[in-house]
C-alpha cells in the first residue's frame, strides 16, 4: 500500500474548488498527472443530492432509489461505474451512509485509474466546504484564487455564462459589476468555510503563482497531500496540446501560461472602476494591486444598487449572501 494511504481515512481525498474561470481545470490536470492521484471530472451531484435527500432516507442513508437518479444525471456516467457495482454496495447491514456510498464510488474510480488517492474538481463546491467537511472530516480542500478582473474577462468569453451569471437579473443590466459580485461571493464563501479547518485541510493557491512557478506550487501541494512531488505534474500537456482558431486554453491543453487574461491591457477604465467599486476591498485583502483605489461616488452608488439586487437573488434561491441585508449607500 502506498505510504500516503497509511494516513488517509478515505476518498474523496481532496476537493479542488474556487470561483469558476479561475483555472481549476489547469490545477486538476496537474494533480491528475501525479502517479498516485486521480481527479474526477466535475460532479455537482454530491452536495445537491445530499441536501435534497435524493434517494436517501431522512437520516442520510443510501437507498436503491439513488442509483437510477445518479444515472439520470448527465455527468455521472463519466465515472465509469456500473449499476451492478452500486447495487453491491447497498447490500449491507446496517444500511450504508451516503458518505460511505460516495466513498465507494470514488474508490472504484481510483481502481480503474490505478491510483489510490481520488479527488474531485467541482469549482462550485467552494460554497459547500462545511457540508463536505461534515461528510468527510479528513478530506483536503484546495482553493484556487485568481485576480477577479481576469476572471471577469474569462467569463465574458464563457459559453456557459447564460446558465450561471445569466440567472442573476443584474447580469443583463451590468455584466461587469455582476461578475465582480459573483467572484467575491465565491472567494469569500470559500475562505469562510475553509479557514476554520486549519492548514492541514485547507490550502489556498493563487492562479498567478501556479502559472509563474508551477514546480514550486505543485511541490507545496504535494506536501499538503502527503505525497512525494513528481515532475509528471508539469508534463500533463505533453502529447495533448492543440492549436487552432477558436480553441480555448482548456481545449488547447496548454501548459501553465501566464498572461492569457490580463486586465491591465484588456479591460477598459470604465469596467475596471465598476469592478473595483464592488470588489476592491477583497482585491486589496488578497494583495492584488488596484487601478481605482478610490472609485467615484457615482460608481459606489451604482455598485450598492447592483449588490442589493444580487443579494436578493441569492436569498430568493435560498443561498446565503455574504453582504448585509441592506447594503450601505
Amino acid at each position: 500500500m502506498p505510504e500516503a494511504m497509511e494516513n488517509c481515512d478515505r476518498n474523496p481525498y481532496l476537493f479542488i474548488v474556487g470561483c469558476p474561470r479561475s483555472g481549476t481545470t489547469l490545477l486538476k490536470r496537474m494533480l491528475d498527472a501525479h502517479p498516485q492521484i486521480a481527479i474526477t471530472r466535475e460532479t455537482h451531484w454530491i452536495t445537491r443530492y445530499y441536501r435534497k435527500r435524493k434517494g436517501l432516507t431522512p437520516e442520510g442513508m443510501a437507498t436503491s432509489e439513488l442509483i437510477p437518479k445518479l444515472f439520470e444525471y448527465h455527468r455521472f456516467p463519466h465515472l465509469k461505474v456500473s449499476r451492478a457495482e452500486l447495487q453491491s454496495m447497498l447490500r449491507t447491514e446496517p444500511p450504508i451512509s451516503y458518505a460511505d456510498f460516495v466513498t465507494g464510488i470514488f474508490d472504484l474510480y481510483g481502481e480503474r485509474k490505478g491510483k489510490p488517492l481520488v479527488g474531485d474538481k467541482t469549482p462550485g463546491y467552494v460554497r459547500s466546504i462545511p457540508l463536505l467537511h461534515s461528510l468527510w472530516p479528513e478530506t483536503r480542500f484546495v482553493h484556487l484564487i485568481r485576480d477577479g478582473r481576469d476572471v471577469c474577462l474569462s467569463v465574458s468569453k464563457w459559453r456557459l455564462v447564460n446558465y450561471t451569471l445569466g440567472h442573476f437579473r443584474s447580469y443583463h443590466e451590468d455584466p461587469v459589476t455582476t461578475a465582480a459580485l459573483w467572484w467575491e461571493w465565491h472567494v469569500r464563501s470559500g475562505q469562510e468555510g475553509g479557514m476554520s479547518l486549519g492548514p492541514d485541510l485547507y490550502h489556498e493557491v493563487r492562479y498567478e503563482s501556479l502559472v509563474a512557478y508551477p514546480a514550486r506550487e505543485c511541490a507545496a501541494l504535494c506536501g499538503l497531500l502527503n505525497v512525494s512531488y513528481d515532475a509528471a505534474m508539469l508534463r500533463f500537456h505533453e502529447g495533448r496540446t492543440q492549436t487552432g482558431p477558436g480553441l480555448s486554453s482548456n481545449r488547447s491543453w496548454l501548459p501553465p501560461t501566464p498572461g492569457i487574461r490580463d486586465w491591465r491591457s484588456q479591460m477598459c477604465n470604465e469596467d475596471l472602476e465598476r469592478f473595483e467599486a464592488v470588489a476592491g476591498d477583497l482585491l486589496k485583502e488578497l494583495g492584488y494591486e488596484r487601478a481605482f483605489p478610490h472609485p467615484s461616488p457615482q460608481a459606489l452608488e451604482h455598485a450598492a444598487t447592483i449588490r442589493e439586487a444580487f443579494a436578493q437573488d441569492l436569498r430568493r434561491r435560498g443561498q446565503r449572501s455574504p453582504w448585509p441585508q441592506s447594503a450601505p449607500r
